[in-house]
């Protein structure tokens, strides 16, 4: 293997409560892995199964839900 090996992580936020934490991380200047991506929901209760499957299909190793 060249290099280590970094997971694809897919993250779905509801947008007043875990996006604005990830927003004031930013704020401060704080940093989380580059290979962490956050899509900014207004409510994870609007989730549907079928988005966090099409997340895996292209290509996420994991995915998670924060409320």
């Amino acid at each position: 293997m060249a290099g280590e090996y970094e997971p694809k992580v897919v993250g779905f936020c509801c947008h007043y409560c875990a996006y604005s934490a990830a927003d004031l991380a930013g704020s401060m200047r704080l940093e989380y892995a580059p290979n962490v991506r956050i899509v900014k929901l207004m409510c994870t209760g609007t989730v549907d199964t079928i988005h966090l499957l099409k997340a895996f299909e292209d290509g996420a190793d994991a995915v998670f839900v924060a409320g």
